[in-house]
């Protein structure tokens, strides 16, 4: 791998922004401010920043079924998703991979064919593609699944996700407002009624199935409620033993959150009130919004906390792509917009910062020694950020070159 010298650019360093050199050797970052070494990459008018790290990205799916039912072949579907990727700026995403009791797309069978998929045609792949197991405490068979990942070469990150509860809750009560599932009173929707099944008819588009028979499989799943807590036990356990990073998903309570938390998983992932996020902060975890949320002003589920509110008041760690990759970077750009943030502390949302959170010690920041994960962007005054190049431990994963 040749060396290289960028000149000129503007550069995002961890305590300063400042116009310097920034040398690359065999991956990593070999030195800053020095004189040119190798090739030099002329980043005049440009910003040189840590390349992004995406903790949650669950976009693939539309690449893997971009309309309901209709299934593209894996292969093609990663090759896509990881050039996305590259041009956004990203070096390291974490897929979001649903391990759930439903059929289709978020199927253990499918989790299981993505999971062998990134291992069989990663050297293809320009960018670091990693699993988050985002797991439905409901699917008791996913359990072999997570263990087998974890036990293997790759190293995730795991989530702990509770989409059936929030689907059988009482629909009186605001899904931001949802009790701790695991209590002996959790406020029950009517699951045996014509109703309920006319509720859940979008969710079941995604499974392939017709409402009434994906009613007909909560109720089934809902019944094996009693195992649950002993199989977060096992998984929680095993996720320990193997040190990963580990979310909870969606907490609405801070009995929620506290329960995850003494599992090991210090990482709060989309909270959806201000009040548990600010606990989850006072108590020492990461917390997690979307970056869509960001770009739109608001939550896609409503009375959800705005991602540009908390990240003002400083309880917004990370960022994360959600279900859109573009979304990393235009947040970063509406947030120094409206001006939540300096730009260097709004940077670490997309990079540092996500980087500690999922353990990952040799990238996140632009340092001696460090991997040499570099972006190279154009952000022209009062516009959205644009990639021009991407680095991956040194090696050019995009280059674009605009026509004027």
């Amino acid at each position: 791998m040749s060396d290289f010298t960028i000149t000129g650019a503007t550069v995002y360093l961890p305590d300063q922004i400042a116009e310097t050199t920034v040398t690359v050797s065999a991956g990593m970052i070999s030195d800053i401010g020095g004189a040119v070494k190798g090739e030099e990459i002329d980043g005049r008018g440009r910003i040189l920043a840590p390349a992004l790290v995406d903790v949650h990205g669950d976009a693939f799916e539309r690449q893997l079924m971009p309309r309901p039912k209709v299934f593209f072949p894996m292969e093609a579907a990663l090759m896509e998703t990881d050039r996305q990727l590259a041009a956004n700026g990203i070096a390291t995403a974490y897929h979001a991979l649903t391990i759930s009791w439903e059929p289709g797309l978020r199927s253990v069978e499918q989790a299981r064919a993505m999971i062998r998929a990134l291992d069989q045609w990663g050297p293809r792949l320009t960018i670091e593609n990693r699993v988050q197991l985002r797991w439905e405490t409901f699917c008791l068979e996913g359990v072999d699944l997570i263990k087998e990942v974890l036990e293997g070469p790759v190293r995730p990150a795991l989530a702990f996700n509770d989409h059936t509860s929030m689907c059988v809750a009482d629909p009186e009560i605001p899904a931001q407002r949802r009790p701790f599932p695991y209590s002996g009173h959790f406020p029950l929707a009517d699951i045996q009624s014509a109703d309920f099944v006319t509720r859940i008819e979008p969710i079941a588009k995604r499974s392939g199935l017709d409402a009434g028979d994906y009613a007909r499989l909560i109720r089934e799943r809902w019944s094996m409620r009693p195992r649950v807590i002993e199989a977060i036990d096992e998984v929680a356990r095993l996720g320990r033993e193997h040190d990963v990073p580990m979310l909870s998903h969606d907490d609405t309570q801070d009995e929620t959150r506290d329960f995850y938390r003494k599992k090991g998983a210090n990482i709060a992932e989309f909270p959806m009130s201000v009040s548990v996020a600010a606990v989850a902060q006072e108590r020492g975890d990461k917390v997690v919004f979307g970056a869509p949320n960001a770009v739109r002003g608001g939550s896609h589920m409503g009375a959800s906390p705005r991602a540009g509110d908390m990240v003002e008041a400083g309880l917004c760690d990370i960022l994360a792509s959600d279900y859109y990759y573009p979304a990393m970077l235009a947040a970063v750009a509406r947030l120094d917009e409206e001006q939540r943030a300096d730009r260097l502390s709004l940077w670490k949302l997309v990079s540092s910062n996500p980087a500690k959170a999922m353990k990952l010690a040799d990238r996140g920041d632009i340092m001696i020694g460090k991997r040499a994960d570099l972006v190279l962007v154009g952000w022209p005054e009062g516009h959205v950020p644009a990639v021009r190049r991407t680095w991956v431990a040194g090696r050019p994963a995009y280059v674009a070159n605009p026509a004027h």
